[in-house]
């Protein structure tokens, strides 16, 4: 196994939020609009992604198109799985930039995701599962190694995941447990039966997309809405949308309420998989 510089680090203990904008990034191409054009970097959003610092490794929920540029923000040397929430392109499209990593540690990288998501990356990326007829060589495609998830908990690298269920519109996705922290991006409606997975959180990140009410994503009413009723000691909305300008925002939001933005850490407590 490559031995990491002292640049590059998995950061054990760390919950880094990669990416925290729509699914067009921010700034939109072609839009003048004044976050677009804002020299706030908290305002600059890549398509949204996590990275979390394990026990045993470091890992990924979803990895965007930005991906490589994200991990090379963050100084993370490699990751060793990816957890995946559903199977959009802005959270999946990143996913030939995890080829590196299964080069470096020497191994296929785990994949855990539902049925319906793994069926959706085999035919994206087909290359990455058929036996290449030209160009043979270790680097020619990822590496990769599906585990299909319930909403069973189940352990990774030293953490205790449990998935919980979320509606993306009609479309049923995956947020994340994890110790203090659950991960529910792109979600519209909890279905009664995941909420109990949002009791006693230190830390909720919460799709909130924009003011304006949308058909598959939370608006900021609805997300406070959920803030109101869970109550985590602090929450930070993630695919946030160009009509919500960060400081602007952040004046107008409760004292425990904040966007996130691209490069958030927060700790991860109780290292161990808890059982």
């Amino acid at each position: 196994m490559q031995q990491e510089s002292n640049l590059f680090s998995q950061k054990p203990g760390e919950f880094i939020t990669l990416g925290t904008g729509t699914s067009v990034g921010i700034p939109i191409v072609g839009c003048d609009c004044e976050v677009c054009q804002s020299p706030d970097p908290k305002n600059q959003r890549g398509r949204t992604s996590v990275y979390i610092g394990a026990p045993e490794g470091g890992f990924l929920i979803d990895t965007p198109p930005e991906l490589r540029l994200q991990l090379l923000r963050e100084h993370i040397p490699w990751v060793h799985a990816v957890l995946y929430t559903h199977s959009h392109a802005d959270h999946i499209f990143g996913l030939d930039d995890v080829r590196i990593s299964g080069y470096r540690l020497e191994k296929s990288i785990e994949l855990y995701c539902e049925e319906a998501v793994e069926e959706q990356i085999r035919g994206s990326f087909n290359y990455a599962f058929e036996e290449p007829t030209h160009n043979r060589h270790h680097m020619s495609r990822p590496h990769l190694d599906f585990k299909t998830i319930s909403l069973e908990p189940f352990d990774l690298l030293g953490l205790r995941i449990q998935p919980i269920r979320l509606m993306h519109g009609t479309l049923p996705i995956l947020g994340y447990r994890i110790n203090n922290i659950a991960f529910c991006t792109d979600v519209s409606e909890i279905p009664e039966e995941s909420w109990q997975y949002l009791e006693g959180l230190d830390y909720l990140i919460l799709d909130a997309l924009r003011i304006k009410p949308h058909p598959t994503h939370f608006c900021l009413e609805q997300s406070l809405e959920v803030v109101e009723r869970v109550k985590p000691k602090r929450t930070y909305f993630t695919h946030i949308s160009h009509s919500l300008e960060h400081e602007e925002t952040n004046a107008n939001l409760p004292d425990h309420v904040e966007l996130a933005y691209d490069g958030l850490s927060l700790p991860l407590h109780g290292l161990a998989a808890e059982h």
